[in-house]
């Protein structure tokens, strides 16, 4: 039996919890939350107990922790739960900075527990569907990410690269088994505060190009993915899960053969959360560690800085 908790009870705190609620072998011993009506909420729902103070929450003898803050508070609260000797999994970004990111990651390995970040959509079946088609042919000459949609009220202190962008950032990692090399963007701002629109263009230091199109000011919600390789091509919707594999081009008829790849459903936070309390129980490395995390903060700085001046060499 493992003994978890959940730390912030916003949209992805409580699917979180849900999640681990329907668990077996899996004991929810608490859960903190600054408003009491939503702790309310959850006590009636899921019969947990509830904390507004974090210390508290921690002294309940967790083995491990899903942090859903607001990313401005991912390494105070991150160092708390570390020092109490929990492993546990952030909400994606990592930190605010990658200073930030940094001590969170030197703490964790220095109290020997786990420390997983929460890029979701590498558990999206999809994704794990094109992972494979690009394993089978090493041939990937480009990658197009669409991430676009209305503006969420719920996020406030961070703009739409660290919310949205972030996830893509992560995925061209994981898909190209390779570092950003060289990475520039452009961005603006509909409202005055952070950005809403970005374009970011990459090269991959194994020679692969990605552009990233991520926005809040779409009225409709789209995830994509489109892998241009030698032999095939690759598109991926995120939303539905369906996958389709392009033959490479005959000269003979002047066509392409389509392949569509079925998937079965699954929801990626309960893959997620169940990953890594599988990495919890058998002390074997998390799935996505505070390294991947920390080399994304890493990149979104380059980012901003090319943002500032004009991405000049």
């Amino acid at each position: 039996m493992l003994n978890v908790g959940v730390i912030g009870l916003g949209w992805m705190g409580k699917v979180h919890l849900r999640n681990y609620s329907e668990m077996h072998g899996v004991k929810v011993m608490g859960v903190v939350d600054t408003d009491q009506a939503t702790l309310d909420e959850v006590a009636a729902r899921f019969g947990v107990a509830t904390f507004t103070n974090l210390d508290e929450l921690l002294r309940q003898g967790l083995d491990a922790v899903s942090v859903c803050v607001p990313t401005s508070l991912h390494h105070e609260v991150g160092l708390k739960v570390i020092a109490s000797g929990a492993s546990l999994l952030i909400e994606k970004p990592l930190a605010a900075t990658s200073a930030e990111g940094a001590e969170l990651v030197a703490a964790a390995r220095a109290k020997g527990v786990s420390l997983m970040v929460g890029h979701i959509e590498r558990f999206n079946p999809a994704v794990q569907r094109v992972k494979e088609l690009v394993g089978e042919t090493g041939d990937v000459i480009s990658i197009q990410i669409e991430r676009v949609g209305p503006y969420p009220p719920r996020i406030q202190d961070v703009g739409v690269i660290r919310d949205l962008g972030s996830h893509d950032i992560d995925l061209i990692r994981f898909l190209t088994g390779s570092e950003f090399k060289d990475v520039y963007a452009v961005m603006t701002s509909s409202t005055g505060g952070h950005e809403d629109n970005a374009l970011i263009t990459a090269q991959m230091e194994n020679g692969v190009l990605a552009n990233v199109n991520t926005n809040w000011v779409t009225p409709y919600k789209s995830r994509k993915i489109r892998v241009a390789a030698k032999t095939k091509f690759i598109a991926a919707d995120l939303v539905t899960q369906d996958v389709k594999e392009y033959s490479q081009f005959s000269t003979y008829d002047k066509s392409y053969s389509v392949r569509e790849w079925p998937m079965v459903y699954r929801e990626p936070v309960k893959e997620e959360l169940t990953q890594f309390l599988k990495a919890v129980r058998e002390k074997t490395p998390v799935p996505i560690s505070g390294e991947d995390g920390l080399e994304v903060l890493k990149v979104i700085e380059r980012i901003f800085a090319c943002g500032e001046d004009g991405c000049k060499p």
